[in-house]
């Protein structure tokens, strides 16, 4: 069963009023790709875990951030990591992320790497 954390919920509240949507965005379709995600705080920053670590999610000042714990094995030749931290690059929108479908595919695939037991490759 999923569970939600109350520190990401501050986290969200405390964060520019740009990041708020997005933020909360990306944990929506986190817990819609993976019923039984757990949520906690690593690094001052929301992360979610299942069976391991599966990804996280940053507010900066002007820009989001997530990032895939397994990002190279996760999103491969997709990832727009050079522009920023995480896979996606400055999310500065919703629209910046993948689609809510393709989004939670690559969510599926980081719970399968984990399922199987596959180590990181950074």
């Amino acid at each position: 069963m999923a569970t939600r954390d109350p520190r990401i919920d501050a986290y969200i509240a405390r964060s520019a009023a740009f990041a708020r949507p997005i933020l909360a965005h990306i944990r929506e379709v986190v817990h819609a790709a993976c019923p039984e995600v757990e949520e906690t705080m690593k690094w001052s920053r929301p992360h979610f875990l299942y069976k391991g670590l599966l990804c996280g999610m940053s507010a900066f000042k002007e820009h989001c951030a997530l990032v895939f714990w397994k990002g190279a094995l996760v999103v491969g030749e997709a990832s727009n990591a050079e522009a920023s931290m995480g896979q996606f690059g400055r999310i500065t929108r919703i629209v910046d992320l993948p689609s809510r479908t393709a989004l939670k595919g690559y969510i599926k695939k980081a719970m399968e790497l984990n399922d199987a037991g596959v180590a990181s490759p950074d």
